[in-house]
């Protein structure tokens, strides 16, 4: 891969730093900045996500059919940098436009790409995924959330459990059993799920990082066979197909690099001895290796399906590493080092990264399935695809 930056990728760059500027969004990141300075966990975000929208930015490798712009994956991993860079929280646009949607894009129907990608595209509807269930954690394939038949549609009854958003969203791309086979990966069906529906009821897990862990529970919930994804039974191998394309690590690189960041702003020289440099370099060529593995991860998305193994050890090390980075800010600060040069607003950032931190190797797959996966490559092993938490795994 040529990491050097394109024409189309600069002058994207350039646009997403002026749309910043712009009074619509301007006002919606001076209010998103409010609430958290108020210590709010979970700020709405929706309204800048829509004022980004309007300037077919949320979802920029889209067609514009659906309310993209058709650039490559790697023009729109620039834009999602650019707009992070200017203070966008990016978690619900990464569940809603690059995964949910995503999948739609690989798997979903004509009908329901023309039903659904519009308006997640324009802001309109927000998307979760409601995978994990009580006491199966890493092991999608032991889930027991059903769905039975009913009439000209399904009845969906189960738990779901640390899922993200699910408060924000309208839809959930959910996970059940629709049968049994000869093995545990057979009868697994998904369904797109309206989360206003009857018979839904969310609500939050408690935890220390300012975005909460999510419980939903599905009561007998109707859901038409227009919200089948796929063929009925074939849940895993669109799962397989599908999955790695959230596990990129583009996320959790830009993590590493604004706690990164935020450690250099508050170091002053005169506590700045030869160890804390050796961590600076040591760290920051982690950070910098990173985001260069997650854009090679990303540019495969334009020459086909994205290899499983390859974002696994995308996943791997972009996500060890943010959370490594939080840790070692927090101790470079918590003893001392420039903790009087770093602004209150540098100081939060750090404080909610060091919160954050140790549910980054969990979710969208815990290091140890990411690390399994890496390894059962090698040995032709297509039921192992790893995956835990943070509302998305297998």
């Amino acid at each position: 891969m040529n990491f050097g930056e394109s024409d189309a990728e600069r002058a994207l760059r350039a646009e997403v730093r002026e749309v910043l500027g712009t009074p619509p969004v301007r006002s919606a990141l001076d209010d998103l900045g409010r609430a958290m300075a108020s210590g709010e966990r979970e700020p709405d975000v929706r309204p800048l996500y829509r004022a980004l929208a309007a300037h077919r930015l949320f979802a920029a490798s889209w067609p514009e059919q659906y309310g993209g712009r058709g650039v490559s994956h790697l023009e729109a991993a620039a834009v999602i940098e650019e707009l992070v860079r200017g203070g966008m929280p990016d978690m619900l646009q990464v569940l809603s436009v690059q995964i949910v949607g995503l999948f739609l894009l690989e798997a979903g129907s004509e009908e329901q790409k023309a039903r659904y990608l519009p308006k997640l595209a324009s802001g309109e509807l927000f998307a979760t995924v409601l995978y994990t269930e009580p006491e199966v954690g890493s092991d999608l394939a032991s889930l027991r959330a059903t769905a039975v038949r009913d009439g000209d549609g399904y009845r969906l009854s189960g738990t779901k459990v640390f899922g993200l958003k699910s408060g924000m969203s309208d839809l959930g791309l959910c996970a059940v059993r629709t049968g049994t086979g000869t093995t545990k990966y057979e009868g697994i069906s998904l369904f797109l799920v309206d989360l206003h529906a009857e018979g839904v009821t969310r609500g939050h897990i408690a935890s220390l990082a300012d975005e909460q862990y999510d419980r939903v529970e599905l009561d007998r919930v109707w859901v038409g066979e227009d919200a089948l994804l796929g063929a009925e039974g074939e849940g895993w191998s669109l799962l397989t197909r599908c999955l790695a394309i959230e596990r990129t690590g583009l996320d959790y690189s830009l993590k590493a690099a604004r706690w990164y960041d935020a450690t250099l702003t508050g170091l002053i020289p005169e506590t700045t001895d030869d160890a804390l440099l050796e961590e600076v370099g040591r760290y920051g060529a982690a950070v910098d290796a990173g985001r260069l593995l997650a854009w090679s991860t990303i540019s495969q998305l334009g020459r086909g399906p994205l290899d499983p193994t390859s974002a696994a050890i995308s996943k791997y090390h972009t996500s060890e590493t943010a959370q490594q980075v939080a840790t070692w800010a927090a101790l470079v600060h918590g003893h001392g080092y420039g903790l009087r040069a770093l602004s209150p607003e540098k100081a939060a950032v750090l404080e909610a990264g060091y919160r954050e931190g140790p549910g980054l190797t969990l979710s969208a797959g815990t290091s140890e399935m990411m690390l399994e996966l890496v390894a059962s490559s090698a040995f032709d092993r297509p039921d192992v695809i790893g995956g835990a938490g943070g509302g998305s795994e297998i």
